[in-house]
């Protein structure tokens, strides 16, 4: 059993990269899909229960937001995996301009979510880390956690 936690700025690919990995294979878990924090636990708590894999697609900036997710899954035994998305706040304010209007953040959200933003740890309770860039060519580029970025 897998929980997989994206941390990261908006408009970094995290969704992009989730369709591209995790599709076929993962529950995806979004606040930009269930719209409240209640649902949100719901799904992940069935998930829990029935030992689903699953990804948290969130910005997750704080080590406490990503605590909520980590200990349940930890207590039930699941493998917990972090990818840390580049956070160039140039390039992500560039791409989420360029998303649909509906779909667009505030560039105020994208900069509140830049300045809050912790970098992960294994201390946390990772089993593995990895970071995550795109590539000129719009190809994720995935590495293995190193401690500095």
């Amino acid at each position: 059993m897998q929980l997989i936690i994206f941390i990261g700025i908006q408009a970094t690919g995290k969704t992009s990269f989730f369709k591209e990995r995790f599709f076929d294979t993962h529950i995806r878990i979004s606040l930009d899909l269930l719209r409240t924090r209640h649902r949100e636990k719901m799904i992940f708590d069935a998930c829990i229960d029935s030992k689903t894999d699953m990804v948290i697609d969130n910005t997750n900036p704080l080590k406490t937001d990503r605590d909520k997710y980590i200990n349940p899954a930890k207590k039930a035994r699941y493998e917990v995996i972090g990818y840390y998305f580049a956070s160039d706040l140039k390039v992500s304010l560039e791409r989420n301009s360029r998303r649909e209007a509906n779909a667009i953040i505030p560039d105020i959200g994208v900069l509140g979510t830049y300045k809050k933003l912790e970098i992960p740890s294994y201390a946390e309770g990772f089993d593995k880390l990895y970071y995550v860039k795109i590539s000129d060519n719009n190809k994720f580029n995935v590495e293995d956690w190193k401690d500095e970025i």
